[in-house]
C-alpha cells in the first residue's frame, strides 16, 4: 500500500514537477516564517480568480471549436507552401493575445501536423513547430490575458491595458518581422488545399463563450470584481458543464498560490530579500530573462515581483525570458511534447532547430531592448 502510494506521489511530481517544487519551497520557507492568518493576505486573489475565469472560458470555446474553425477558414487561402507557413505560423502569434500561448500551442501545433500531412508537406514540421512556438510565447506577451505572468504582473503594477501593448508592441513587431524572415525559405511551391474536421458547437455554446469572454475583459478593464467573475463563471460551470469545470488546470492555480507563499514569507527574511533586491537593482530584465532560463517565464515573474517595483522592465524581462532553453517557458514544452510523439527520431533535430532561432531572436530582442 504505502509504495503504491508513494509511486503514485513520485508520479504526480514527475507530472507536474513546477508545481512540487513551489510547493518544496514554501514548505521550506515555512520553517523560517511560522504559518499564520498573514498567509491569506500573500495571495494575489483577484489574479487568481480572473485566471480561472478565463482558462473556463477559454477551454469553452476550445471544445466549442472555435479555433479550429478559424484556422481552417485561414488555410483555404493558403495556395504554396510559403503562405501556409504563415497562416500557420501567425494563427498561434495573434490567437494567443487573446486565448493564451498555451492553449494556441495545445490547438494550433497537433492542426498544423494534420495540414502539412494532408498537403503533402511534412518536411515543414519541425521549423513550423518552432516557429508556431515562438510565436505564441511572443505573441502571448502584448495582452494581460496572453499568459499567465502578464496578468500577474499587469494586475499587480496598476498598469493600464494600453500601457501594457505599447509596452511590448516593438518587440511583437520585431518578432512578427523574423517570423516571416525564417518562414520565406520554405518556398512558393503551389500545395493543394488542406483542411481538417472543424465544426462549430451550436449557437447558444458560442452565445456563453462570448458572453464569458465579454466577463473577463471588464476584469481586465478593471471594471468588474474579478472574484464575482470568477464566481459566476464557477456556478454556471457547475450548474452547466461539470465535465468542464473538473478538467480545468487546478495545478496552475496551486502553483501561483504556493509561489505566493514563498515570496511572502522571503519578504519576511531580511537578509534575503536585501540579496534579491541588491541583484535586481539596474539590471531587472536581465535578470528576469536569466531567471527564466531555469525556473521558467512564470515562476520568475512571481519571485521577482516581491522584490522590485520595476514594473516594465520586469515585465519585458518576463516575456523576453520565454525565448532561450526548452523550459524558459513552460508552453515550449507542449510542442515539444507533440513532436516528440508524433515524430520521435525528430526529437534531436527539433532541439537544434528550437535552441538555434530561440537564443538567435533572444539575442536581437535583447539588443532591441537597448535601444528603445
Amino acid at each position: 500500500m504505502a509504495k503504491t502510494v508513494l509511486g503514485q506521489a513520485w508520479k504526480f511530481c514527475k507530472k507536474e514537477a513546477v508545481l512540487a517544487i513551489a510547493c518544496l519551497l514554501a514548505v521550506i520557507s515555512c520553517f523560517f516564517v511560522p504559518p499564520s492568518a498573514a498567509y491569506i493576505g500573500y495571495v494575489d486573489w483577484n489574479t487568481l480568480a480572473l485566471l480561472f475565469s478565463l482558462m473556463a472560458v477559454v477551454k469553452a470555446a476550445q471544445q466549442a471549436g472555435v479555433f479550429l474553425w478559424v484556422g481552417n477558414a485561414l488555410l483555404r487561402r493558403a495556395s504554396t507552401a510559403r503562405r501556409m507557413l504563415l497562416v500557420l505560423v501567425f494563427l498561434p502569434f495573434f490567437l494567443s493575445m487573446l486565448i493564451t500561448n498555451d492553449v494556441a500551442l495545445i490547438t494550433f501545433v497537433p492542426l498544423g501536423i494534420a495540414v502539412l500531412r494532408l498537403a503533402d508537406q511534412e518536411q515543414l514540421v519541425v521549423p513550423m513547430a518552432v516557429l508556431q512556438t515562438i510565436a505564441a510565447n511572443l505573441g502571448s506577451a502584448l495582452t494581460p490575458m496572453g499568459n499567465p505572468q502578464n496578468l500577474y504582473l499587469y494586475a499587480k503594477s496598476g498598469m493600464q491595458f494600453g500601457e501594457l501593448f505599447a509596452l511590448m508592441v516593438p518587440y511583437g513587431l520585431c518578432t512578427a518581422v523574423c517570423l516571416v524572415v525564417l518562414a520565406w525559405p520554405s518556398g512558393a511551391k503551389p500545395v493543394r488545399a488542406a483542411r481538417v474536421n472543424a465544426q462549430l458547437g451550436r449557437p447558444w455554446q458560442l452565445l456563453c463563450c462570448g458572453a464569458g469572454f465579454a466577463l473577463c475583459l471588464l476584469g481586465i478593464f478593471k471594471w468588474l470584481a474579478p472574484l464575482a467573475i470568477a464566481l459566476v463563471v464557477a456556478v454556471f460551470l457547475l450548474l452547466a458543464d461539470r465535465k468542464l469545470l473538473a478538467g480545468l488546470d487546478y495545478s496552475l492555480l496551486f502553483t501561483f498560490i504556493a509561489f505566493f507563499v514563498l515570496i511572502g514569507n522571503i519578504g519576511q527574511i531580511g537578509w534575503f530579500r536585501q540579496f534579491i533586491a541588491a541583484a535586481l537593482e539596474g539590471h531587472v530584465t536581465l535578470v528576469a530573462v536569466l531567471a527564466s532560463q531555469v525556473m521558467s517565464n512564470v515562476p520568475a515573474a512571481l519571485l521577482l515581483s516581491g522584490f522590485t517595483s520595476q514594473w516594465p522592465q520586469l515585465i519585458v524581462g518576463c516575456n523576453l525570458g520565454g525565448l532561450g532553453t526548452l523550459i524558459a517557458s513552460m508552453a515550449s514544452l507542449i510542442s515539444y511534447k507533440v513532436i516528440a510523439k508524433e515524430y520521435p527520431h525528430l526529437c534531436g533535430r527539433y532541439l537544434g532547430w528550437f535552441t538555434l532561432c530561440n537564443v538567435g531572436l533572444l539575442a536581437v530582442l535583447l539588443t532591441l531592448n537597448r535601444l528603445v
